[in-house]
């Protein structure tokens, strides 16, 4: 439990680091993106996805940028590959390297066993979100903007819930599997070409990144409160898929 902690630990502490070295550098290019916006929109243009981002960015203000730069780009983007990794690994990589019956003779249960790894790794996805969002009134204070707080973490629970999702598919796939590598590449290929998609104007509306995209944090923010329209399925299904895990696990040997 101490090692897996420490290893986890470690996991959240540099995808909290590289986060906020994301955020903090989009705040500090505020004032030059408000200065150009003019440009920015005249680049955009060609792509009507681009443009249509850039819109809802210049009519958010501040807070179109924020949940744009923080959340639609760095925490659905990186996160996504962040859960991807802490999971895929977390039961595949133990049959992998050979120690799955080290790991099975533990004297604990086996629901013990695949709790404790489930929720660090969750952890170490969710907290991040949570940490750097709680800097941004401090670094928007640096550019004489502000920001409130509750809007930043309703923000953060509605993209930690779906980080939650992708983390708990990558799970379940580890609890069944024996190849990391492969739950990684097929998973993190498939986020891309999701991502992609969202890009496309004609079938933009099949990408799940349209879950988390500037539209929805701002509705979040106006109307100061979760939209559980995407929140409970969401919820829901990170609960059915972790049983669905444990179910596996269960029949695993060694």
């Amino acid at each position: 439990m101490i090692r897996g902690l420490r290893g986890y630990a470690l996991y959240g502490f540099g995808f909290f680091v590289v986060l906020e070295m994301m955020l903090a550098a989009a705040i500090y290019w505020w004032p030059n993106f408000m200065e150009n916006i003019g440009g920015i929109k005249a680049l955009a243009a060609p792509v009507p996805m681009l443009k249509e981002l850039v819109d809802q960015v210049d009519k958010g203000g501040v807070a179109g940028y924020v949940v744009g730069q923080h959340f639609f780009k760095g925490c659905s983007t990186l996160g996504t590959a962040a859960a991807i990794l802490f999971a895929s690994g977390a039961v595949a990589g133990e049959a992998h390297r050979g120690t799955m019956e080290l790991w099975l003779a533990r004297p604990v249960s086996r629901l013990r066993l695949l709790t404790e790894r489930y929720v660090l790794g969750l952890l170490a996805v969710a907290l991040p979100v949570f940490a750097t969002s709680l800097t941004v009134p401090w670094l928007l204070e640096l550019v004489d903007q502000t920001m409130e707080l509750p809007d930043l973490l309703r923000c953060s629970v509605h993209m930690s819930a779906f980080l939650a999702v992708v983390y708990s598919i990558a799970f379940l796939w580890s609890s069944l599997g024996s190849e990391p590598l492969r739950i990684s590449f097929v998973m993190l290929f498939a986020s891309i070409l999701t991502f992609a998609i969202y890009l496309v104007e004609t079938i933009t509306n099949y990408s799940l990144y349209r879950i988390v995209d500037i539209k929805v944090f701002m509705e979040i923010v106006m109307e100061n409160q979760l939209d559980w329209r995407y929140v409970a399925p969401m919820l829901a299904l990170t609960g059915v898929l972790y049983v669905l895990s444990f179910k596996a696990f269960a029949k695993r040997v060694p």
